[in-house]
């Protein structure tokens, strides 16, 4: 497993903050919206939020509400109130070109110089980015372009839109953390099949790589055209591996899930994200520690289910395996 490098590592702990939740905190009045602009600390070393009240939309400006929000987010992520002793996210130099706004996906495009910013400042600053915008009523994902051309990552690859989840939370152990590829399976629009995302997560070397699956499932697609396979509040209460078996024990939640998708489809979205990154072919699921149980009246779970691809969407080949985490 390889170690997170230095500027990456600042991926892991940029957030230390509290009660980041997702989307505006309303005012005490019905006009007011009060939004977390996550500017960078004076060392840049990390993001530090403040809040900012979004003025009304004058009357005479013909723009929509969510081009009036992103327009105001966008100037407040560039410049610092005079007095705050903190770095604007993006950097004078870096210039901001246009944006668009397709489905849910947010678009910035910015000039070359986006490019030329080193590891340490463009990851904090893709975060605030992708932190502050997302707090937009109809902004789930922030996609970067630089001089035209999409993002790309360390390993060439284009980095694609990001999520708020992308981005965790708490972190004051940097060198306790690695970076991981998952194959993760959700549903697809139509609820009947699954369809594959590549996830990199940044996780504690502690956390088991199947623990890290199901945690991963339950917080949900991070692309658009995905379902999620399990409810958020679902409570996964014990995970173990003997021979090639993962034994998963969920609360009562697991069996309240009325997510539109077809009954079968959470289980093998466990049973094959587990099977495409690790050594794991059999999966045994109890809920509060009991085999007898039926998901959704039709599925005894007192068996063993094996990955089986012939859930996966239409022409979706096997994943290669992916080596799991040092235990």
């Amino acid at each position: 497993m390889k170690r997170l490098s230095n500027a990456l590592l600042l991926l892991v702990c940029l957030i230390c903050l509290t009660g980041c939740e997702r989307g505006p905190v309303r005012g005490t009045e019905a006009t007011d919206s009060v939004y977390r602009i996550y500017y960078l600390n004076s060392a840049m070393t990390k993001m530090e939020p403040q809040d900012y009240t979004m003025p009304q939309k004058p009357e005479d400006d013909s723009a929509e509400v969510t081009d009036w929000e992103i327009r105001n987010l966008m100037e407040q992520l560039r410049t610092v109130p005079k007095d705050l002793d903190r770095q604007a996210a993006v950097p004078d130099k870096v210039g901001f070109e246009r944006y668009k706004l397709e489905d849910t996906v947010l678009y910035l495009y910015f000039d070359n110089n986006y490019a030329m910013m080193n590891a340490t400042r463009e990851i904090l600053c893709r975060a605030s980015l992708v932190r502050t915008l997302t707090q937009i009523k109809g902004v789930d994902y922030v996609a970067i372009y630089t001089a035209e051309q999409p993002l790309m990552d360390s390993s060439g690859s284009p980095v694609g839109p990001m999520a708020n989840t992308d981005f965790i939370d708490n972190i004051s152990n940097v060198n306790s953390y690695e970076k991981t590829e998952l194959v993760l399976y959700f549903a697809d629009e139509t609820g009947e099949k699954l369809v594959k995302e590549t996830r990199e997560v940044v996780h504690n070397v502690n956390t088991s790589l199947e623990k890290l699956v199901i945690e991963q499932l339950i917080a949900g697609p991070g692309r658009p055209g995905m379902n999620p396979t399990l409810p958020k509040d679902t409570k996964l209460l014990n995970v173990s591996v003997n021979e090639n078996v993962c034994y998963i024990n969920f609360d009562a939640s697991f069996l309240n899930n009325t997510l539109e998708v077809k009954e079968y489809i959470p289980i093998y979205s466990i049973v094959n994200s587990l099977a495409a990154v690790s050594s794991i072919n059999k999966v045994q699921i109890t809920v509060g520690g009991s085999q007898e149980v039926m998901f959704r009246d039709s599925i005894p779970l007192n068996q063993l289910f094996e990955r089986n691809l012939d859930y996966n969407a239409e022409n979706e080949e096997a994943p290669e395996e992916i080596g799991g985490i040092e235990q």
